[in-house]
């Protein structure tokens, strides 16, 4: 009975977006344009259930790149209404289209002369009417059984606000770039977090020249404490690598290496990554090559820096 009656609720709601795409049209382009041209904020404003999806929609624009805010109508009647401004764009959110707590706002949002886009159960509405450009949401029937509790109205809501969000992003050239930016913690920043972002350089950055005697190299790499050093010639330029298991495998060929060089025991060819691969990238590469370090070179051929998986998962959370 339980699993009849979820089927039924998810086809009733895939059917209401689905009934969204054929409604599509220059009502919507408009909207896109309004908002991805908006000098201030969006504010987007609604009551109820509807007042949710409107704080949904604007967290999805202001992680977007589009600044935006969530109103409550009724406490905009109370001395919010200060949070709209000229240069702002309002987005109303009413199913019937005769949300009192709105339509009082109508007066004072003219005054300002923002525009106004409406998402409406009813598009023949006095909100409607008010507003610049009307985007119909109405939906055939709700997935409650009793007709009474909004679930594919609100479903709908929810997903036309995001296809806002989404055609707004493209218009306005938002860019992998520009979301990292905004998401500089969690899961979401770290897979779009560059291995410049997180390597060692600088006084951090372990480094040998070919000539350096192996004790000398050893303590470099104790001091560093990264298991790894880079190895560079005597112009600078990267030419190799020694980490722990390099030391442990000259050992067991040769007891007395530390009177050795670093060009005696270093492995040639290191495995390099470019500074501007994505920390995921990285990831992937050391787990296919099953090292923990990477090189990261100069634009010269010398050593830029070394990004280590005990990085990725301390910054990342990956896993």
């Amino acid at each position: 009975m339980s699993l009849d009656m979820a089927r039924r609720v998810l086809a009733i709601e895939a059917r209401a977006i689905e009934n969204l795409i054929q409604r599509l049209d220059e009502r919507f382009s408009r909207a896109v344009e309004l908002v991805s041209k908006c000098r201030g904020r969006v504010v987007v404003t609604g009551m109820g259930k509807s007042g949710i999806i409107c704080r949904k929609i604007a967290a999805t624009l202001n992680s977007t790149g589009t600044p935006s805010l969530f109103l409550h109508p009724a406490e905009a009647l109370h001395g919010d209404l200060g949070m709209v401004v000229k240069d702002d764009v309002v987005i109303a959110v009413s199913n019937s289209g005769e949300t009192e707590e709105l339509l009082q706002l109508l007066e004072s949002w003219k005054r300002l002369s923002v525009p106004l886009i409406s998402l409406l159960g009813r598009t023949r509405s006095t909100l409607g009417e008010a507003s610049d450009v009307v985007l119909d949401v109405s939906v055939d029937e709700e997935a409650c059984p009793m007709g009474l509790a909004p679930t594919a109205s609100t479903t709908a809501l929810l997903a036309l606000g995001d296809a806002l969000a989404m055609a707004v992003l493209e218009q306005k050239g938002f860019t992998s770039e520009d979301f990292a930016v905004l998401h500089p913690r969690g899961q979401l920043g770290f897979k779009l977090r560059r291995v410049e972002n997180l390597m060692h350089s600088g006084e951090e950055l372990p480094l040998v020249r070919t000539t350096t005697l192996m004790r000398d190299v050893i303590y470099e790499m104790s001091r560093k404490g990264l298991g790894v050093t880079s190895v560079v010639d005597e112009r600078g330029r990267l030419v190799g690598v020694i980490s722990d298991g390099d030391l442990r495998r000259q050992l067991e060929k040769d007891e007395l290496i530390l009177g050795k060089k670093a060009v005696d025991c270093m492995t040639r060819n290191p495995v390099t990554i470019d500074r501007q691969e994505l920390a995921t990238r990285a990831l992937a590469l050391m787990e296919e090559r099953k090292i923990t370090s990477l090189l990261v070179p100069d634009e010269v051929g010398g050593i830029a820096g070394i990004i280590h998986l005990h990085d990725l998962w301390r910054l990342g959370q990956y896993f």
